[in-house]
């Protein structure tokens, strides 16, 4: 069979739009603002997870195939995505994390370690649920080959790997993802812009019964003290969706997915991973409160995280380079009152809901295995129907 490989980064440049392989139709390639869709809060630069000075994204996309599903031959639309928190030349720094399940029906390994010591040691990768353990094996390997052992000179590590279900398009069973594409993802890891919708772990993805996939979002905020010195922290979210009904579809306040109807499941089903990042100087326990609120941001696109869907959430900041060294005794961290935390609330849930909508429209329509197709949300009828319900762009 012939292999369509693509591998795709998250690199410091606009980022190059693979062309769609013959199981996809595109459509022209936006994201929600240039659609003219009103969201709350000032995006960064990039409105994307890297807007927090330090994190990387990279990406492995695998598509082969067409037709009929042969177990081990394809088709395949899968993939593996990872964020590195402080980049690769910080890969033994951790960071103060936390995480939260909203339901509990998916994978994100190595968070009773991130509960118990309230920090994140290396990647995050996601991939498919069925890859979750050659991506976490991958990942201790690549780490042991370009990292040094930890500050007490053990070699031990646990990672964090999660997954989403993408069976209804991809060969799931045939175990495509190899270490080597893991490791692609990790080594092509960078800044900049953010690829979305249809690459990496999110390649197979069904979100709201639309083509889903990746997508990202990210918010300035501007805190004051007393004197009225500024202070601005930047928090960015990525996602990736798989998980809704259409008739619950919202966005900007309007039924979109009442509109749209149609049908690709019989019952809720799918599931999300996000990973939130800021630079505001946050511990564990507040990491854990920001996490929390990925839960707001997805209910404002209208999903109620049904039984059979797998929402985990991890939280990091890269303030407070150096927190986990062991060679002194004590450390001196900077921190953040809870009083002052509510504009990180309001930033996650903007983020969030902004980046599930960038996963919808930063993408195509994709045919799988057995012929199961799933349409891109249309851009066109989308900006009918902000016009009709008074949303249309400012």
């Amino acid at each position: 069979m012939l292999l369509l490989l693509l591998l795709l980064d998250g690199g410091a440049r606009e980022p190059q739009k693979s062309p769609p392989a013959t199981s996809t139709t595109a459509q022209k390639i936006a994201r929600a603002r240039d659609l003219g869709i009103p969201f709350d809060g000032p995006p960064g630069p990039l409105n994307a997870i890297t807007d927090v000075a330090g994190v990387e994204v990279g990406y492995t996309t695998l598509i082969s195939g067409d037709g009929k599903l042969v177990v081990g031959q394809g088709p395949v639309r899968t993939g593996v995505t990872a964020i590195l928190p402080r980049g690769h030349a910080s890969l033994n720094d951790p960071v103060y994390a936390g995480v939260f399940s909203l339901n509990g029906n998916g994978e994100m390994t190595g968070t009773a370690w991130v509960e118990e010591s309230g920090l994140l040691e290396g990647p995050i990768v996601i991939t498919n649920t069925h890859s979750v353990g050659v991506a976490r094996d991958a990942t201790i390997d690549w780490r042991v080959k370009h990292g040094a052992a930890d500050t007490t000179g053990y070699w031990w590590s646990l990672p964090v790997v999660a997954e989403t279900w993408d069976g209804w398009l991809n060969d799931i069973n045939g175990f495509h993802v190899k270490p080597e594409h893991v490791a692609h993802a990790l080594d092509s890891a960078r800044g900049g812009a953010v690829e979305e919708g249809s690459v990496g772990g999110g390649t197979g993805m069904i979100c709201y019964e639309f083509k889903g996939g990746n997508g990202t979002a990210s918010r300035k905020i501007d805190m004051k003290d007393k004197s009225g010195a500024t202070r601005t922290f930047t928090l960015g979210v990525f996602l990736q969706a798989n998980f809704g009904r259409r008739a619950s579809l919202t966005i900007a306040g309007v039924p979109i997915g009442k509109e749209i109807p149609g049908e690709v499941y019989k019952e809720e089903t799918g599931s999300c991973i996000a990973v939130v990042a800021t630079d505001a100087p946050l511990l564990s326990n507040q990491l854990k409160r920001l996490a929390r609120r990925v839960s707001l941001g997805l209910a404002r696109t209208g999903t109620v995280s049904g039984n059979g869907s797998g929402d985990l959430f991890v939280a990091f900041s890269t303030a407070n380079p150096g927190a986990a060294d062991s060679a002194p005794i004590t450390h001196s961290v900077e921190t953040m009152p809870n009083d002052r935390m509510d504009p990180l609330f309001a930033a996650t849930v903007q983020a969030t809901e902004e980046a599930v909508v960038n996963a919808l429209i930063d993408n195509h329509d994709m045919t799988g295995r057995d012929n199961h197709r799933v349409e891109a949300l249309p851009h066109n009828r989308l900006r009918e129907l902000l016009k009709k319900y008074n949303r249309a762009p400012r």
